[in-house]
């Protein structure tokens, strides 16, 4: 199977409005940044996107909030971002936040086949409206339910032709769980290479859970908030 596409274009060009599309990344570390300009080039509609963070009002996911490409996020972090901030004060955006542990083990449950699990945080919180809650051996849980998306886009440091993918450092956070959550799976990479180039006991994502891959160019790689120490 060949699974080398052209370009982020190509790679995007079947996702329809309304789908929903994990996208990897930690802030603003290793998320897929080609593939996030091609689907505000495409012009999808509609879209739940599932993400660490909503990104910034200039950059990542903060891009697709402006052109209003977004229905609903699914995040654990949203702070960085002031049009999220206003769509949903407004009401045109469903937010449903998540408690960041609980999204990545929703999303690692989701590629495991797991529907459903235990976790304690939350109890007695507004996280646990409408859920289940179970005791557990004297301690309270709420019932959590898997994360499954129709694609899911990531991005990674390294990846061959056959979809093998190595991450680099915190860039590891989310992408290679969404990289098993996803029925379409599309990766980023910054340098493709053939078959037998990469040391398969340093592999983080197989290819057999990858679809499509490409090479992708100009990253920014930009930092949410830069602090140095004064003079």
């Amino acid at each position: 199977m060949n699974k080398v596409v052209a370009n982020a274009d190509e790679a995007v060009n079947d996702i329809p409005d309304n789908a929903t599309i994990m996208l990897g990344g930690f802030g603003l570390c290793g998320i897929p940044e080609n593939c996030i300009a091609a689907l505000i080039r495409k012009g999808v509609k509609g879209l739940t996107c599932i993400s660490n963070n909503a990104g910034v009002d200039d950059f990542g996911i903060g891009l697709m909030l402006k052109t209003r490409q977004v229905k609903k996020m699914m995040s654990s972090y949203v702070g960085e971002n002031a049009e999220f901030e206003r769509q949903l004060l407004s009401g045109e955006l469903e937010v449903e936040l998540i408690p960041q542990g609980t999204l990545a083990e929703r999303i690692r449950a989701g590629g495991a086949g797991i529907p459903l699990f235990a976790t304690p945080t939350g109890y007695g919180t507004e996280v646990a409206e409408g859920k289940e809650t179970r005791e557990i051996e004297g301690k309270m849980y709420v019932m959590e339910k898997w994360l499954r998306a129709d694609y899911a886009i990531v991005k990674a440091w390294k990846g061959d032709t056959m979809g093998n993918l190595i991450y680099k450092d915190t860039a590891r956070n989310f992408n290679p769980m969404m990289a098993t959550a996803g029925k379409i799976v599309i990766a980023e990479v910054e340098e493709l290479v053939q078959p037998g180039e990469l040391d398969p006991n340093f592999l983080h994502t197989p290819g057999i859970y990858v679809q499509r891959i490409f090479k992708g160019n100009n990253y920014e790689k930009r930092i949410e908030q830069r602090t140095v120490r004064k003079g």
